[in-house]
């Protein structure tokens, strides 16, 4: 009896080994495409990358007839592919409100820009003066009005590379104009 039980799951075994796992293939391949659309490939690029990769090795195990490794690779990519599309689902929460604070800050340096113009203008600073003030004020609202519509889309990487730095450089044009406002003052009490 045990003669005939160790034989069947001998049998078993071979036959279990001698076909490519095509139901762990399949389901490593579901994952893998599920992780892509969730956006691992940008937002988890580390282990969606590594799914692929081992989901590359199952088919030449499969290629090569070694159906153990096939199957191990297989279970693998399918682990790392759940495991990138949590990190996308995480990685795009992250980028998005990292853009929406970006896009809010931008917002309000864009104000106060066109509020200190405002004051240069009423001032009477020359106009070839404001002129760098004005290109940079405009360039701003279209800058963030293409990264409110690549928000709109769910494209959160795009918008947090459009508005990269541009608080910042709306700051710094403000702090100019706030020169040229007090130089112009100064010059007007003496």
């Amino acid at each position: 009896m045990r003669r005939l039980a160790a034989a069947i799951g001998t049998l078993v075994f071979l036959t279990a080994c001698s076909e490519p796992p095509q139901k762990e293939i399949d389901r490593a391949q579901g994952a893998i495409d599920a992780a892509r659309a969730a956006g691992a490939d940008q937002y988890a690029p580390d282990p969606f990358t590594a799914a692929t990769t081992a989901m590359q090795q199952t088919h030449e195990a499969v290629d090569q007839r070694d159906y153990r490794l096939a199957l191990s690779r297989a279970v693998d990519a399918n682990e790392r592919a759940l495991e990138a599309a949590r990190e996308a689902a995480d990685g795009k929460v992250r980028v998005r409100g990292a853009a929406e604070a970006t896009i809010g800050r931008a917002l309000t340096a864009e104000r106060q820009l066109n509020e200190q113009i405002k004051v240069a203008e009423s001032a009477r600073v020359p106009a070839k003066d404001l002129e760098p003030a004005r290109r940079v004020y405009a360039t701003a609202q279209r800058t963030l009005q293409e990264a409110r519509a690549a928000m709109a889309a769910g494209n959160y990487l795009v918008a947090s590379k459009q508005v990269e730095g541009l608080p910042e450089n709306i700051a710094a044009q403000t702090r100019e104009i706030s020169q040229l406002v007090e130089k112009r003052g100064k010059g007007r009490r003496r």
